[in-house]
């Protein structure tokens, strides 16, 4: 019997790939969203599938549909989006939490939360472990993101102890790819328009902090990996690129793939902004058997061939 899986957040970037990848492992797909960040563009291709659904859903609200598994990555991801809407974000990551959490109880699914390497805020550890506890200031202008998320994997683990729901938590750090929103403020999609429109690059601190990026495609296969998993193993996971560059080498590296002339520009840091970024992928390469194999400029590459795309 073929398996019903819900995606919330589908039309979104990260979850439209998801889609994209549960269709061909023959699975049928149930994508929810509000397309408050996500597009139905992201997914018109799949529209016409009869292996897939659209329902136009706030997460905030309970959902009933029948369903084997959930992968719950309904909230918006970056800065500028959330920081914009911070109540709808602490909202679509608590409530949209216990609303997926009791739809996984009432049909006895299976449900990944995809968490966040803002958990672990700016880290006073590197690179970070899923042992580690996080630095997060709790009440500034990204806390409704990172606090909204720590809470989200707080009431997972509580419904697993309480419920025994069978539950799963990815930390997902920085991923880039084909489908991000040319204006959602994150660095790759920033520095490749600003590198299309010969508008200058711009740097917020002086370059040396650094991020560690993984493509699309690596990290929607590390989630369905995660899923598959025995029920006895539950998180949070690390999923991510290992490979660490500063902020300045990924600005030099765009603008060698895209060329043009743009120059790099410097501006102050934004408060809370994580000084490092880098993933421990060591439990994610024993339990899933998985590592990233898409390197950065094969990535950027594909990235910018969408944007050129997109912008032209």
């Amino acid at each position: 019997m073929i398996v019903k899986v819900l995606v919330t957040g589908g039309a979104g970037f990260i979850g439209s790939h998801l889609c994209d990848l549960l269709l061909t492992q023959g699975r049928h797909v149930i994508c929810a969203d509000n397309l408050s960040t996500g597009s139905e563009e992201n997914i018109r291709h799949l529209l016409g599938n009869p292996h897939f659904e659209f329902l136009r859903h706030d997460v905030t609200l309970p959902l009933k549909v029948e369903t084997d598994e959930i992968f719950n990555l309904a909230c918006p991801a970056s800065p500028v989006h959330y920081q914009r809407i911070p109540v709808e974000t602490t909202k679509a990551c608590v409530y949209g939490a216990i609303n997926m959490l009791d739809l996984a109880c009432a049909s006895g699914a299976r449900i990944l939360q995809a968490s966040t390497s803002e958990v672990y805020g700016d880290p006073q550890v590197h690179p970070q472990t899923e042992a580690y506890w996080g630095h997060v200031n709790p009440i500034g202008p990204r806390s409704c993101y990172d606090e909204g998320k720590r809470c989200a994997e707080a009431l997972f683990f509580d419904y697993w102890r309480q419920s025994k729901v069978p539950i799963k938590v990815v930390r997902i750090f920085n991923t880039y790819g084909p489908r991000m929103h040319p204006s959602d403020g994150r660095v790759v999609s920033n520095f490749i328009v600003q590198a299309l429109r010969n508008d200058p690059i711009t740097i917020y601190g002086d370059g040396s902090h650094t991020r560690s990026f993984c493509y699309v495609d690596d990290l929607v296969d590390a989630l369905a990996r995660m899923m598959a998993t025995p029920d006895d193993f539950v998180g949070p996971l690390n999923v991510g690129n290992p490979a660490e560059v500063t902020i300045l080498e990924l600005a030099e590296l765009v603008l060698g793939i895209v060329g043009g002339k743009s120059r790099i520009e410097f501006k102050p840091l934004p408060q809370d902004d994580p000084q490092q970024r880098q993933p421990d992928i060591s439990l994610a390469r024993s339990a899933l058997d998985w590592s990233p194999r898409v390197t950065l400029e094969d990535g950027l590459g594909d990235t910018v061939r969408y944007f050129r795309r997109l912008i032209d």
